[in-house]
């Protein structure tokens, strides 16, 4: 009995002694995957990966009819791109498409669709199946940015600031996203904001909503690599104010250090993202640099240096 009592403890030790070397050796390999992996990166930050071609690519533009979303629409399909325009405004949407068939882009295609409507969303990405092909590249740009003080916002402009900014985006990643688990290739791209990673003065709702953009893409990259789905491709980016019609009032202290960017810049900055699989970048990428020191800044300190550089958008 004591013999048998001790050779299960015995074996109970060496049991916890094997698994204390595997927890070992699985951190070391960890560590060097890291150390590897962090080299990787630093040296694609030199050398950068080529870019895909986009030739042959279903391009799913939203918020197509004016600003970013139709110079991202032309610019694809100038590349050779089936491009597809989603837009509410039915008038500026046909607009982009005829603008790219006079450029001699014949491959542009215009939808109407209200992208809060996740039933619609579904429908027409149904159509466009049918009727272009399936959607190989999604690009969410769509939006609105109410500007007045927080508390003036009536319950109606906060909704619809979610159900475009960040449900819309939902559906249609949720339309489109089975197809390509199915054919095991596509690239779903989000366009957030800078105001998805700091908050701004009269912009309470929609900040808000680019911050959940930004949760959005990182959790859906997260599932994504969890089931090992690594062929899909995932971009976030966060652009700065830009020249369009969402942009009213802004009031900025230094404007040729902190220049309002033109819509086909970034457009280009879209593309040349999505064509290098990079999986988050701010626009401009220097931003970045104004971003960290914020976030290591104590409160108070933040204000004054958020107060120095006076860059806001006037409330209507």
């Amino acid at each position: 009995m004591n013999h048998t009592t001790e050779t299960t403890e015995n074996n109970c030790k060496r049991g916890k002694v094997m698994s204390v070397l595997s927890l070992i050796v699985e951190i070391h390999g960890m560590i060097l995957a890291i150390i590897w992996e962090i080299l990787v990166a630093t040296y694609r930050s030199l050398i950068p990966i080529p870019k895909k071609p986009v030739k042959g690519e279903v391009v799913l533009v939203t918020g197509a009819g004016n600003g970013l979303g139709r110079e991202i629409a032309l610019l694809y399909a100038s590349k050779g791109a089936t491009a597809v325009c989603l837009d509410i405004d039915e008038e500026h949407n046909k607009e982009t498409v005829e603008i790219a068939k006079n450029l001699g882009y014949c491959k542009a295609y215009h939808y109407t669709c209200d992208v809060t409507d996740c039933a619609k969303v579904h429908a027409v990405v149904d159509r466009i199946k049918e009727e272009v092909g399936e959607v190989t590249i999604l690009i969410n740009n769509a939006g609105i940015m109410p500007t007045r003080l927080f508390h003036e916002q009536t319950k109606e402009q906060i909704e619809q600031t979610f159900n475009v900014n960040l449900l819309g985006y939902h559906w249609t990643i949720k339309a489109i996203l089975p197809s390509m688990l199915k054919d095991k290739r596509g690239h779903i791209v989000s366009i957030s904001s800078l105001c998805g990673f700091e908050g701004m003065p009269h912009l309470v709702p929609y900040c808000s909503s680019k911050f959940g953009v930004r949760g959005l893409m990182s959790s859906l990259r997260r599932e994504l690599d969890f089931h090992e789905q690594f062929y899909i491709k995932t971009t976030a980016l966060y652009p700065y104010y830009m020249d369009t019609g969402l942009l009213k009032k802004p009031n900025i202290r230094f404007p040729t250090l902190m220049p309002i960017l033109k819509p086909s810049d970034v457009a280009k900055c879209v593309m040349e993202c999505q064509r290098r699989d990079v999986l988050e970048r701010m626009i401009p990428k220097e931003f970045a640099i104004l971003h960290k020191i914020i976030t290591v800044l104590p409160h108070e300190a933040e204000k004054i240096f958020v107060k120095f550089f006076n860059t806001y958008l006037e409330s209507d």
